[in-house]
């Protein structure tokens, strides 16, 4: 009596309800009178339906599925794959294949909203004047009538209001729909497209939140629950009311077994099997907020924003979830050291960069960042102060006329900047006399650091700054090697993170790689280095900038092993910086207000920051074999010019 039909890739079969005398149960029920009105009425809608669908001309083109993608979330992941965030628009949805459904999640949807799916052509007479029938008995509209395929189209094409002309509209979609996509196709589109309630477009995603798996492994019992919830889903919603989701589960699997598509006992032990429920997903917070929030800013400056909210995409960042977690607790901690201290309404950024493929490792964009989204490390242009002060050096280096160890007087001097004379002074405003490079360099003194931006000419500093990939506003005036620029955290590391590297750069990124949702490379930011520095201009700046770890400022940065870094405070000492490297990482860590007033009197890049940027690097380091930098003489001095 019984006859199979296939419905996936696997050829998993069903067996399909013997067909019913129709028109003599409603004989039975309604009397010859009625039972004649309903056979006119679908005779003249099945007769009726084919003309219609040449008629309707200006319905849309079903032919345009063939190359429908659906909108999809787009899912953030660490470097070590674990999940970060879900970013969507309105649909939370994950496209799956239909062979990588359970078929028990296919006949139940089947077997509840049409069981003749596989032997109609998009629409099922009998199943219009059953629904014709039960709403004409209730006095309302009760049942709808509609196949799976007649519900597609609805979805796609058009308005969910309840009118004649609108199921008219429908069924002549669905018998278009019919002829150019095959049964399998019109059913993996469904069960793409189907709300499932709290915010679940999809069964994929559905699967993920009501039972925390891949909809390949749902079972009977959860495949019927999910079945159940398709008609009204946050009402019959497990998270909802469980009595209700189990009322719906126990219909669908009662029509199961009346079709024959599963046993008695299949039945018994889908309704005792124990449902563990997961977790509502949609519109969940990040799990590392300035991470993914960097992560989305430069998806939508590659691909645009609609591409990140429906893309599908698959992004794997650079960054370790134990590692910025690490960083955002250390930050945490001296937040509340420093206001402990006098220094309050302190805000804090930190960006750890590996200098050999410039990964963003780490970046912590301000204290809490469910308190304030504003990302310091990216967005916040602030002073750096002193610790401008190695790009002036750099430059020096790279003329060919400057060494470590040259000499250069620290005196008292004054330009004429425009209108007026400037008069730079000292942080002590003292003068040393005859001093080395080096030693200006570990002490901080402003005036030789003016002097050789002069004598190289600060439009080749500021041509340091912009190979380095520091784009803000400058102007070649006098006071510029002392850092009065706007920058962020995120530049400064980079900047210094290509000095460790000896002038090889790539550009700093927090993205590994994006791709599709079938796994198509979209963006593949494996290192591609330059060469964009003087190696030995930038072995140089390493080296003096170990010394003023040894003998400095930047004394309270000491970790045991070779450091390469610089202070950075500025006037009224709103802004107080320490930008440190190792061979294997550098660490821009910026302490501030929001409201650019003073921290603190005395409170100093070295004294103040310089112990904070120790105890991440501590930690960061732990089990890391030290390294140490290359001599000058491992490269060529450049020729004076």
């Amino acid at each position: 009596m019984s006859s199979w039909k296939t419905i996936d890739k696997k050829r998993t079969k069903i067996r399909t309800l013997p067909k019913l005398n129709f028109w003599q149960e409603v004989g039975k029920v309604t009397g010859g009178t009625l039972f004649s009105t309903t056979v006119l009425s679908i005779s003249v809608i099945s007769g009726g339906l084919v003309g219609l669908a040449l008629s309707f001309q200006d319905l849309p083109d079903v032919r345009q599925l063939r190359n429908f993608f659906p909108s999809e979330t787009t899912y953030i992941y660490d470097i070590q794959g674990k999940l970060l965030a879900q970013i969507h628009g309105e649909a939370n949805r994950e496209v799956v294949t239909l062979n990588n459904i359970s078929p028990h999640l296919k006949r139940a949807v089947l077997a509840s909203e049409d069981s003749h799916f596989y032997e109609h052509r998009g629409i099922h007479p009998p199943g219009i004047g059953r629904a014709a029938l039960v709403n004409w008995t209730a006095g309302g509209v009760r049942e709808g009538g509609s196949t799976i395929t007649m519900q597609l189209v609805k979805n796609l094409f058009l308005s969910p209001q309840r009118a004649v002309t609108r199921k008219v509209a429908e069924a002549v979609l669905a018998i278009r729909l019919e002829q150019v996509l095959s049964k399998d196709e019109i059913l993996e589109m469904y069960l793409n497209q189907v709300y499932w309630g709290h915010n679940n477009y999809g069964i994929q995603t559905a699967a993920r939140t009501y039972f925390n798996k891949s909809a390949a492994y749902l079972t009977l019992g959860e495949s019927a629950m999910l079945a159940g919830l398709i008609q009204a889903p946050e009402e019959y919603s497990p998270f909802v009311n469980m009595k209700l989701a189990k009322q719906q589960q126990k219909e669908v699997l009662g029509r199961m077994l009346q079709l024959n598509w599963i046993s008695q006992q299949e039945y018994n032990l889908a309704l005792k099997e124990p449902i563990k429920l997961g977790k509502i997903r949609s519109f969940q917070g990040s799990a590392l907020p300035y991470v993914t929030n960097t992560v989305s800013q430069e998806i939508v400056k590659k691909f645009g924003r609609e591409a990140l909210l429906k893309g599908g995409m698959r992004i794997q960042t650079t960054v370790d979830t134990n590692f910025q977690k690490m960083a955002e607790t250390t930050i945490q901690k001296w937040h509340r050291t420093l206001k402990n201290r006098g220094l309050y309404n302190n805000q804090m950024a930190l960006v750890a960069i590996d200098p050999r493929t410039h990964f963003i490792k780490a970046l912590v964009g301000g204290v809490d960042a469910k308190k304030s989204e504003f990302n310091r490390a990216t967005q916040a242009q602030r002073q750096p102060g002193s610790a401008f002060k190695p790009f002036v050096f750099y430059a020096a280096f790279a003329s060919g006329k400057f060494t470590p160890n040259s000499t250069i007087l620290d005196s008292p001097v004054s330009y004429r900047d425009g209108s007026g004379w400037y008069y730079p002074r000292n942080y002590d405003n003292s003068f040393m006399g005859a001093i080395s490079i080096r030693t200006a360099m570990s002490l901080s003194r402003n005036i030789p650091a003016i002097k050789l931006g002069k004598s190289v000419g600060m439009n080749k500093v500021i041509e340091t700054c912009r190979t380095l990939g520091i784009m803000s506003p400058m102007i070649p005036v006098s006071s510029l090697p002392l850092g009065a620029i706007g920058v962020t955290p995120l530049e400064m590391a980079s900047a210094y993170a290509t000095f460790a590297n000896y002038g090889w750069q790539s550009p700093a990124t927090i993205i590994v790689r994006v791709t599709d949702s079938s796994g198509n490379v979209l963006l593949d930011n494996t290192p591609k280095p330059k060469q964009v520095l003087d190696p030995w201009a930038s072995a140089a700046t390493l080296d003096v900038m170990q010394t003023v770890i040894n003998q400095g400022t930047g004394k309270s940065a000491a970790i045991g092993r070779p450091v390469a870094g610089k202070t950075g405070t500025t006037s009224s000492e709103k802004d107080i910086w320490f930008i440190g490297t190792v061979p294997q990482l550098t660490t821009a860590i910026w302490v501030g207000r929001d409201d650019n007033r003073q921290l603190a009197r005395s409170a100093t890049g070295g004294g103040t920051v310089a112990p904070i940027w120790r105890d991440f690097m501590q930690q960061a380091l732990a089990g890391e074999p030290v390294e140490r930098f290359q001599p000058t003489s491992k490269f060529p001095r450049p020729k004076a010019n």
